[in-house]
């Protein structure tokens, strides 16, 4: 059998986290704090360097250019008369004179600087007596005035290669002048081996202190994997320490511990839903099981036996419906049931309901009183809706003294349409008023099932009136009747 690529993907996975171990959350901040900071601090370090540098040597060139010229100037040559030095850019109008081939060069001297002469050939013609054996570098490839770095001896210099030019304009010799730069090499050097040995323990005693920052900035976080860990069934009340600044992990602390309220809130609420529902179906089950025991007993009456397996369909009709309900709460909280909203007449539904429970009602004597009766269009799912009514007329009549009356108004307030169902029961106290919506509440908080219902009725009218955005609430007096309400949106 092939495997899925999703087995390969995840043994591939596997392999690679056996090799690379993911790293914590407090290491991957450092290290991607100190990557950054270490190209930062690389990008920094280049660019001191390499403008230390281009600084240095542009001094340097334009130490090159006055040696270049103070040298011309103080030279006294007799002989034929050169044009001036036009390519040079710190000379306007120097005059050099030439005695022949033999150039007196000793006389051309600087301070700290090496000067050479060249004939056009590249034969060195004449020197500054502090250049002794040595000779300049010269470079007959370059044209003009070219400065570039070369040596004398095993001395570092800058150099710079000036042409002579006669006034025609042709070249007719060069001369080169140098200065050393060993010092200030020697000093780049320095600079760089102090900046080479000093980033890897900048950048690791970063790495460290960033750790430990991110080790205190993220504690919250290792509390909330500490409670999450010791959450169970029996401290779910746990809940996580708030950090005293309230930044985003104060945030995520709080966001944390209202999920887990509602998490409790869900967990207590499907608590009870299980053992209410279970209580529900194990009463009529033990009722069915016992009447039949008994029925098997002994030989019984034809009318015996029609009694009680009547009795046993009523009561597993009773477990039908409370099934039924079950499921129809299931379907809308999972939301897999499909709503079919549109608009329709309220008063002909309501109508529809009231008809059908008109057999019901009579039954105790009760009576239905119209009081306004608005005509008006609402949004909502016919079935819904109906489900919705005959949910709490029937309520109403079931908890109705015999005799009474439960009276109905619709009437526009505000431009919604407002439908309110009276009866004259028992009411319910008012501490007990929000929680009649809940599912398996009874207010008697008996679980006898005397009245015949479950407490899952006003449950669904709950759900169904809130998918539809239809307001729904309930007023109360004890001894006197409830009132349930019901506000419809505009179109």
């Amino acid at each position: 059998m092939k495997p899925s690529d999703n087995s390969v993907s995840s043994s591939r996975y596997a392999r690679i986290g056996k090799f690379f171990p993911p790293m914590s959350l407090r290491n991957r901040i450092a290290f991607y704090y100190t990557v950054t900071t270490a190209l930062l601090m690389a990008a920094v370090f280049g660019a001191i360097f390499f403008s230390i540098d281009r600084i240095v040597f542009l001094h340097f060139d334009q130490e090159l250019r006055h040696e270049a010229s103070e040298a011309l100037q103080k030279a006294r040559l007799k002989g034929k008369l050169f044009s001036e030095l036009e390519r040079l850019c710190v000379l306007d109008s120097t005059e050099v004179k030439l005695n022949g081939d033999q150039l007196p060069v000793e006389r051309i001297s600087t301070d700290s600087g090496f000067i050479q002469i060249f004939d056009r050939k590249g034969r060195v013609i004449g020197k500054s007596f502090n250049l002794e054996n040595h000779s300049l570098k010269f470079n007959t490839s370059y044209s003009g005035v070219r400065f570039f770095d070369s040596t004398v001896g095993t001395e570092p210099v800058r150099e710079v290669q000036v042409p002579l030019m006669d006034k025609k304009g042709e070249v007719v010799a060069w001369m080169a002048v140098a200065i050393p730069t060993g010092n200030i090499l020697r000093i780049f050097l320095d600079l760089k081996s102090v900046m080479l040995a000093s980033f890897p323990v900048i950048i690791l005693f970063l790495f460290i202190m960033t750790r430990v920052i991110a080790g205190r900035s993220i504690r919250p976080i290792e509390e909330v994997i500490s409670t999450a860990e010791t959450l169970s069934q029996e401290n779910f009340g746990q809940r996580i320490p708030l950090p005293r600044q309230h930044d985003e992990l104060y945030r995520l602390s709080v966001t944390i511990n209202a999920l887990l309220d509602r998490l409790q809130e869900a967990f207590e609420r499907e608590k009870h839903f299980t053992a209410d529902a279970s209580h529900e179906l194990r009463t009529p089950l033990a009722v069915v099981k016992g009447t039949l025991d008994v029925l098997i007993r002994k030989p019984r009456t034809l009318e015996h036996y029609e009694e009680k397996i009547r009795y046993c369909l009523d009561e597993l009709q009773r477990m039908s419906r409370l099934i039924d309900q079950l499921l129809i709460l299931a379907r809308y909280e999972q939301g897999t049931a499909k709503l079919h909203i549109a608009p329709l007449e309220f008063i002909p539904a309501l109508e529809s309901v009231i008809s059908r429970m008109e057999r019901l009602a009579g039954e105790k004597g009760i009576i239905f009183v119209r009081q306004k009766r608005d005509e008006g269009m609402v949004s909502a799912d016919p079935a819904m809706l109906d489900m919705i009514l005959e949910n709490i007329v029937s309520n109403a009549i079931k908890f109705s003294p015999a005799g009474s009356s439960i009276e109905i108004d619709v009437a526009r307030q505000s431009g919604l349409l407002v439908c309110t169902i009276a009866d004259h029961g028992p009411g319910i106290p008012e501490d007990k008023l929000q929680q009649v919506f809940d599912r398996f509440y009874r207010v008697d908080e008996s679980r006898s099932s005397g009245t015949g219902g479950f407490g899952l009725g006003l449950s669904i009218v709950r759900k169904l009136a809130d998918l539809q955005h239809i307001a729904v609430s309930v007023t109360s007096r004890e001894q006197e009747g409830s009132t349930f309400r019901l506000v419809f949106q505009r179109l």
